[in-house]
Order: structure tokens, then sequence, then C-alpha cells
């Protein structure tokens, strides 16, 4: 039977099975796809049976069909919005207000000996803070 669904169609599908590359989803009775962990959701992924169960319905978009072979690539992620992109935060371990601190203050370039400076004071004052909580 052929199966009448194009490549980019939105349908409803069935989980009919779960495997820890994916998840097989049934289109109708005689016809199932595969959605990659990396199509299940916009976050990552570690373990996709914290998100899906056998037996749960699901919106899935066609990513590509493969006539010859039957096989047929879904995505679970592509039906839903993407998540706002967060402001990128600067690297920070740690709480680091006091770096971003000092250079929103100079705006522009600043010379490597400017920034060291900053540095050494940042470094001090942590080092400072370390010896209060060690003496209590």
């Amino acid at each position: 039977m052929q199966l009448n669904v194009n490549v980019g169609d939105i349908v409803e599908g069935k989980v009919t099975g779960i495997k820890p590359f994916g998840a097989f989803v049934a289109l109708d009775n005689e016809h199932q796809g595969l959605v990659h962990i990396s199509e299940v959701a916009h976050k990552y992924v570690k373990d996709i049976n914290d998100l899906l169960s056998v037996g749960d319905p699901v919106k899935v978009k066609v990513l590509t069909v493969d006539e010859e072979s039957g096989k047929i690539s879904l995505s679970i992620r592509a039906t839903e919005p993407a998540p706002k992109a967060e402001p990128k935060k600067t690297f920070s371990p740690r709480n680091r207000s006091s770096r971003t601190e000092s250079t929103d203050k100079q705006p522009g370039f600043n010379t490597l000996e400017e920034k060291l400076k900053d540095w050494l004071k940042e470094s001090n004052d942590r080092q400072a803070q370390l010896n209060k909580r060690l003496k209590k």
C-alpha cells in the first residue's frame, strides 16, 4: 500500500517503539518512521524515555521518504516553535559580575595591560574572600 505523505507534511502518529537512538512512530497501520533522538526536542536529550513512551500520540513532520527502502525520517521538534534564544553569557564557572562590570564601564578597546590590572584586582579580591572564609 502506498503511503500518502510527502516531505514537509505534518501528520499525527503513535509511538510504537523506543530505542536509545530514537523512537519509531506508526503513521498508519502499515507504515512507520523513525524520529532520531536529535529530532525529538530543541534541547539536548540524554534519555529519550524521559520525553516519550510507547503509545504516546505525537505530531511529526516528514523529513525524508525513501520509497526504495521504505524508510521514513520524522521530526517532532520541527513541529514545535524554537525556544527564544537566551542572551549569551560569558564563560563563568562562578558569578563574575565584577568582571563584566569592569568591562562595561570602559566600552571599546582595552589594552592587555588594563585588563591585567582588572584581573589581578579581581584575583586579589577573591583570595581575600577565601581567606576570610577559612579563618571563620
